[in-house]
């Protein structure tokens, strides 16, 4: 009896180890799943795996998992069968053989206690033969290899190694022939991260320092998720780690900082091939599920759990039922993020600022850095969210093999970016990608005044000498001051893209949407006419041009183009951008020896903003020095705010002194952007 008795422990723990060994340790593990068996959870994963349009090998496994119901397990073994083990032999490529590999590799995984050994080993195999060894064949391993990080986008380049990496990681045991492929894919990781662009080839870095993704916010999405479902994977069934990764602790808030949360929802820059409606959930999701997410990122996900992007993880998605934060977790969200209202991303050349975290805040966003595939040919240019709405917009993007996708939309015409002679970046940088790339530098947010400057000059060096941006954000007016200088003289075209309608009025372009409205109102190198235009020859004029709309490359749509008179070689456009038209500040042109400038007056609030043209790039070798709003100075830019006419703060832009008298406020030996109010100096 005690003979038999071992004997059945014996056999018993021989049983739990192969259940053990047959229970899925990808994603769908019991510790996954815990959560949805109730029958709350078995209900709404049988409803996924029979609605229509979403059936497929990831819901049919799931459905097994967690209800046990042998027939769903049925449909994914059929699956396996007919995509890995029929006479079909063709490989599997790109990103759709990238994509198979990581649906084979999770329903193998699911049900590998359903399959037989024989179907084990064959199916295992074959995922083997048609997708992992092409795909990191040419992706990834020394022998094969024919493509490198600056071949492609850097979203294909994750998605087509660490798919097939999750597939891999399933059919280990079956074939440890891809054990070297797993190393080697860990190694990679490193290496994909931290991949800081090629000078030959004209390619930028994946990720900025910051941990921004160049390519877009969509692209983002798409890129950060297939490494991490391939980190969670790992996590899961290996016991060694991945390499240290510290760009993860900043990634996540990227898609926070590039979003725009209004009553309507939540939208994204959509600079590049992305989308108004792109969102971050699918990598936060990840973040949070591998240990890396954030309080602030459950805010980000409480709205957007409903997304219907489709590259979002929704919360009634197969992955969103299992890893999507629970309410409870999401009823922790705070009410608005614990990040600044101010955000630069400097190696991929973005800003954003926004006056509050506030539904239907004001956000201006501004982008000059690299060209090549999915980023456009945009550097200079600026898109404005106000009151809930996109006023100011890019215009987006197309299917691609469409021939208005390079055509119109990548290209400069399609931003808000000056032309000179109707020419922007060169055509061919969509494809060659920009030798020298724009910047956006010295982001400064002290409260009610905000800067940051876009340098386009690299990528528009065919024309330009300089093609200097400065956004400055007083209350409720944002002056865009353009210093621009060609090789030659010819016509600048200062464009302007609008969401909703533009209708000319006055002095002013107003454009509106719903009960969202600005005013766009040149004030250099002159106003509009406000009158018959042929009666102001030396006014600026209002040219309407067409466009097409976002992912509507059949629907033409207006754009306009603010046009000085003649033809120059210099040339200094200040505009502002009034964002209480209805309520507008008064706004005069100031005019001085060797300045231009503006006064914005509210009340008892006044302040002068002052250009100093002796600080364009026509004095070398002698200084800058000039008076500006009664205070000398060798600064590119002052803005000097009083109230009641006594003066409270101070700006300046690229200057090393501030002193009027005996009064020093600023004193430095090189050239500064700095704020000094309250006593006190401030430098960015």
């Amino acid at each position: 009896m005690k003979r038999l008795l071992a004997m059945l422990l014996i056999l018993g723990a021989a049983l739990a180890c192969a259940a053990a060994e047959d229970a899925p340790r990808l994603l769908f593990t019991e510790k996954n799943i815990a959560r949805l068996k109730n029958p709350e959870g078995r209900g709404k994963v049988i409803a996924l795996a029979g609605r229509k349009g979403v059936s497929g090998i990831v819901a049919w496994s799931l459905a097994y998992r967690v209800t046990g119901d042998r027939t769903y397990a049925g449909k994914v073994r059929a699956k396996l069968l007919k995509e890995c083990v029929s006479s079909n032999t063709r490989p599997w490529s790109g990103l759709g053989g990238a994509h198979k590999c990581f649906e084979t590799g999770v329903g193998f995984d699911s049900i590998r206690d359903f399959l037989t050994p024989e179907e084990r080993r064959s199916i295992a195999s074959g995922i083997v033969a048609r997708g992992i060894e092409p795909m990191l064949g040419e992706w990834l391993l020394g022998k094969t290899r024919t493509t490198t990080l600056d071949s492609m986008g850097h979203n294909w380049w994750s998605a087509c190694v660490f798919l097939p990496g999750v597939a891999a990681l399933a059919v280990s045991d079956e074939e440890p022939r891809v054990l070297p492929c797993l190393e080697r894919i860990k190694a990679a990781t490193e290496e994909w991260f931290g991949y800081r662009g090629s000078i030959l080839n004209n390619k930028p870095a994946t990720f900025d320092r910051e941990g921004g993704f160049y390519e877009s916010v969509g692209y983002g999405n798409y890129a950060l998720s297939t490494y991490l479902m391939f980190h969670t994977a790992w996590k899961n069934a290996r016991r060694d780690a991945l390499p240290e990764i510290p760009l993860l602790d900043k990634a996540g808030d990227f898609f926070l900082n590039c979003c725009y949360p209004s009553a309507k929802g939540l939208f994204s820059l959509n600079f590049g091939d992305s989308s108004l409606h792109a969102d971050g959930s699918q990598p936060l999701v990840w973040l949070h599920v591998n240990g890396f997410g954030k309080s602030r990122h459950l805010w980000y996900l409480k709205r957007t759990e409903n997304s219907s992007y489709k590259e979002a993880i929704s919360r009634n998605s197969p992955f969103g039922l299992v890893f999507f934060p629970t309410a409870e977790e999401l009823a922790k969200a705070p009410a608005v993020p614990d990040l600044p209202t101010s955000m630069l991303y400097p190696d991929m050349g973005w800003a954003v600022m926004r006056d509050s975290w506030k539904d239907d805040a004001t956000l201006l966003a501004v982008k000059s850095g690299f060209t090549w595939n999915h980023a456009h040919a945009d550097a200079g240019s600026f898109l404005l969210f106000h009151r809930g709405e996109n006023l100011l917009i890019d215009s987006g993007n197309c299917w691609y093999p469409h021939p208005q996708y390079d055509a119109y939309y990548r290209q400069s015409t399609a931003h808000n970016v000056v032309l000179f002679n109707g020419e922007g970046e060169n055509p061919e940088d969509t494809y060659h990608g920009s030798k020298f790339p724009g910047t956006v530098n010295h982001l400064v947010d002290a409260g009610p005044l905000k800067y940051v400057l876009a340098d386009a000059t690299g990528p528009l060096s065919q024309n330009f000498i300089r093609n200097y941006r400065s956004f400055l954000w007083i209350d409720d007016v944002i002056l865009v001051i353009d210093d621009l200088k060609t090789f030659h003289s010819g016509r600048f075209e200062w464009l302007i893209h609008t969401g909703g309608t533009a209708v000319r009025k006055g002095l002013d372009l107003n454009v509106r949407k719903g009960n969202a409205g600005i005013a766009v109102r040149p004030l250099f190198p002159e106003r509009f006419a406000e009158g018959f235009e042929h009666d102001f020859p030396e006014r600026v004029r209002l040219v309407e041009k067409r466009g097409l709309a976002d992912h509507a490359q059949n629907q033409p749509i207006p754009y306009y183009a603010i046009v000085p008179p003649g033809e120059a070689r210099v040339m200094k456009f200040i505009t502002a951008i009034v964002l209480n038209p209805d309520d507008a500040p008064a706004i005069e042109r100031l005019e001085a020896v060797n300045a231009i400038g503006v006064r914005i007056t509210r009340g008892e609030k006044s302040t002068e903003v002052w250009l100093n043209l002796l600080a364009d790039g026509r004095m070398r070798h002698r200084n800058s020095n000039n008076t500006l709003a009664g205070w000398d100075t060798d600064a590119y830019l002052l803005a000097v705010t009083s109230r009641k006419g006594e003066e409270q703060r101070y700006f300046c832009a690229n200057g090393s002194y501030l002193r009027k008298a005996n009064k020093i406020l600023i004193d430095s030996l090189k050239k500064i952007f700095a704020v000094h109010e309250n006593g006190k100096v401030t430098v960015y």
